[in-house]
């Protein structure tokens, strides 16, 4: 699964927005259209609204405010994950793989985890308060009790999900992270730094992938300066990856000769991987 919308051009295969489509036999992939996600989202808030309130519709201004999370960032990044969580959930497939943005979608969504928890947590306590010192006005306590009711369920729904999808996460028996890597000053740095907040989350951190690693041969032929100096560099930084990601580095891939799309490519990747 992934939720960049890629897959469709790696597979040669329009799959955007289609829910699980078979590729092989026991391959099936699916790229989430995290903007139709947000718009289901968007009704069930609408929904709620209208069943806890007794309304007939949504106010004017409530439907600007509804409307305008649509921009609020991270926003879709958000129902991504939502629906990735979901799809997990259902428990389908024997293996599940993702590609993720490390310090996108899953830190993203674990550090949020923790601050919706809490806040959460608060809300549902000053409810609770609120029911109490309410009982005190018999008048209006059945009808006041119901609408609490129904707002404190949703309360602990949204907090359950967010356990039950952080718990995907981080579950080091069923759930492992790997991290790609290229032989590049920058991109080490910043995978290093992923690496430091997945332990920070205490996320899974399974080991890390080099990725597009030019062949030693070429050193032996005629090459124009620019790719000496690229051999070079990625001599340089093979040693650093080496040096700061001892005995972490599972695979190493190399450079090929187009892009990875269609099966025959994904084939040619899988067997110098493996």
């Amino acid at each position: 699964m992934d939720p960049q919308a890629s897959l469709s051009d790696i597979f040669q295969k329009d799959i955007f927005g289609k829910g699980p489509t078979e590729i092989m036999p026991n391959l099936y992939a699916q790229e989430i259209d995290a903007g139709a996600r947000l718009r289901e989202y968007q009704q069930e808030i609408r929904n709620k609204i209208v069943e806890m309130h007794g309304m007939e519709k949504i106010p004017d201004e409530m439907e600007e405010y509804i409307q305008g999370a649509q921009g609020t960032p991270a926003m879709e990044e958000s129902a991504a994950f939502d629906a990735i969580a979901d799809i997990t959930a259902e428990d389908a497939y024997d293996w599940y793989v993702y590609d993720l943005v490390p310090l996108g979608q899953a830190l993203y969504h674990l550090s949020m985890a923790s601050a919706y928890n809490a806040w959460i947590e608060k809300v549902t306590g000053l409810r609770q308060q609120m029911r109490e010192h309410e009982k005190v006005a018999a008048v209006i306590r059945r009808e006041k009790e119901k609408d609490e009711d129904a707002i404190l369920n949703e309360l602990h729904y949204i907090k359950e999900r967010i356990k039950r999808s952080s718990a995907i996460l981080l579950d080091k028996e069923k759930t492992a992270f790997f991290l790609v890597v290229t032989a590049e000053e920058m991109v080490i740095k910043e995978t290093r730094r992923a690496a430091e907040l997945f332990v920070k989350y205490g996320v899974p951190l399974s080991g890390y992938v080099v990725n597009r690693i030019l062949s030693d041969s070429l050193k032996g032929e005629e090459i124009p300066g620019y790719l000496k100096g690229r051999l070079a560099m990625q001599e340089n930084c093979l040693r650093d990856i080496e040096e700061k990601f001892a005995g972490q580095v599972l695979l190493s891939v190399p450079e090929m000769n187009g892009d990875v799309t269609g099966l025959a490519m994904i084939e040619r990747i899988a067997a110098a991987m493996f």
